[in-house]
């Protein structure tokens, strides 16, 4: 339908259909509906970030019982030192999981040191920005937070969402249960506006009593994942496919 159709309509109809139209209510649809497809995902996450270290927690969420366990994670290792967690639809999690392994690789080339979590957040930011420009794409149905060790800046949490927004955070929260999650993390960082008292246990604490609030009950060790990275050790979490680009010579194409 026309245009000037569709907006005698009103409100999205036929706008909806469009990633690269805006909504008589200035909304784009499509972006809209991204969020929702993190939230309907059916799982939460949580970052924290300490004086000395960062903590990224989520559910681990098993879609089959013929599906070994080991085989599914939502926690990647991009460098040694910086890892992120996806929150949303695990299939899209590949591409950008590969984009940003590619940014770091080729940024580590030019420059000779590694990226910096806030440069590479910025860059996968960006390209999903564009991914709000391109009638023939859609947008990643992800929110991915990137924790990492700077040398200069120290322990940095970022988070960015299908709409290409991007930020720092002290703690954070994305998928079904993330403003209760919020809330909670809220309390608990506006108790020490400083985070001096944030140290390693009180971060892994704040990362998985939260979790297991906005869930409302605790959770076994298989059904959650941990990622920890402190001023000392490297990004870890449990995982067979947490490889970082140190580990893989080679790696898919993104198209640009």
């Amino acid at each position: 339908a026309p245009l000037t159709t569709m907006a005698a309509r009103g409100g999205s109809q036929g706008f909806d259909h469009y990633i690269t139209l805006f909504s008589p209510s200035g909304h784009l649809s499509q972006i809209e509906y991204a969020f929702k497809a993190v939230r309907n995902a059916g799982f939460t996450s949580i970052g924290v970030r300490g004086k000395d270290s960062c903590v990224i927690v989520t559910q681990k969420k098993v879609p089959d019982k013929l599906v070994d366990p080991d085989s599914v994670t939502h926690m990647f290792k991009i460098t040694k030192r910086i890892g992120c967690v996806v929150t949303g639809l695990l299939p899209d999690a590949t591409a950008v999981v590969s984009l940003a392994r590619q940014r770091a690789l080729k940024f580590k080339m030019d420059n000779g040191y590694d990226i910096p979590v806030d440069v590479l957040t910025r860059k996968v930011a960006d390209f999903s920005q564009l991914k709000t420009q391109w009638a023939f794409q859609r947008p990643w149905a992800l929110i991915i937070t990137f924790v990492g060790i700077d040398d200069e800046a120290g322990p940095q949490l970022y988070r960015t969402d299908p709409s290409g927004y991007y930020a720092g955070y002290r703690a954070c929260s994305a998928g079904a249960k993330h403003q209760e999650a919020n809330n909670f993390l809220e309390k608990r960082v506006k108790a020490d506006k400083s985070g001096e008292s944030f140290t390693l246990e009180k971060t892994l604490e704040t990362a998985i009593v939260g979790l297991q609030q906005v869930v409302g009950s605790d959770l076994k060790p298989n059904e959650m994942e941990v990622g920890i990275v402190t001023k000392d050790d490297p990004f870890s979490a449990p995982s067979p496919k947490m490889k970082s680009i140190e580990d893989s010579p080679s790696l898919p194409t993104v198209n640009k």
